[in-house]
């Protein structure tokens, strides 16, 4: 006899659930824009907030058919929360005007990549779409700072290669097979991670001056180039195993 969680009606039922905990989401958002109205004061801000959530909503929907997303990913789901306001305040570069409480957003953002993954460990709760998920908030989180970060200082389009590199490699894999390869975890890829973040929120504080920003940029830069050019050069001598 055919288990009950096999049935069409039960995977229905679950991605309901996945649904339901992804539109409390949404009322989230809601409720922290209503509470932070300088991030998003018009309709253009929290239609970009709302479109970056329900994308997110949406890959979440595809990729995970379980049904309750577990603690961990809640956690992750509540960083998308904060990533969508990120994003919604670049619309009229409205952050620039709220430019403390949109960067604190980003902090309360970036603590809780930490956290999450501590929850996964504690509830024993990990598992390989978690981990993706956290990994593209932070792939997004820096891309929309880069963003930020030219508006803000006139840094030029060169700021956006720190944000979108991750995206021409994923890019480059479509048309290059062994750059698509899995790649081993690495401590200097995490480092170089928590450093574009922490580079990007320093060079947009008030306080650093235009220099100190570029300064800043260039380094987060660099050393992901360097990280990328390691990860390219382990894949192409893997190629042919």
């Amino acid at each position: 006899m055919q288990s009950t969680r096999d049935t069409p009606f039960s995977s229905l039922g679950k991605r309901g659930l996945t649904a339901l905990e992804l539109a409390l989401g949404g009322v989230a958002l809601s409720l922290l824009g209503g509470l932070l109205p300088a991030l998003l004061p018009g309709s253009l801000n929290w239609g970009l907030a709302i479109l970056c959530y329900a994308t997110t909503s949406a890959v979440v929907m595809t990729y995970w058919p379980y049904g309750p997303l577990g603690w961990a990913n809640r956690v992750t789901l509540a960083r998308a929360v904060l990533v969508a306001l990120v994003a919604g305040a670049l619309a009229n570069e409205a952050f620039s005007v709220a430019m403390w409480t949109w960067l604190i957003v980003a902090v309360v953002s970036l603590m809780l990549d930490g956290i999450d993954g501590w929850v996964a460990r504690r509830t024993c709760s990990y598992s390989p779409f978690g981990a993706r998920f956290d990994m593209e908030l932070d792939a997004l989180l820096i891309l929309l700072l880069s963003v930020g970060l030219m508006l803000s200082e006139s840094l030029g389009g060169w700021v956006l290669l720190m944000g979108g590199m991750r995206y021409l490699f994923i890019a480059a894999g479509w048309g290059v097979a062994w750059l698509s390869a899995p790649l081993f975890d690495s401590l200097r890829r995490k480092a170089v991670c928590v450093w574009q973040v922490v580079a990007l929120l320093l060079a947009l504080t008030p306080l650093t001056d235009h220099l100190t920003a570029s300064l800043l940029a260039l380094s987060a830069l660099i050393t992901l180039t360097y990280s990328f050019s390691v990860d390219v050069w382990w894949l192409y001598k893997q190629r042919r195993r």
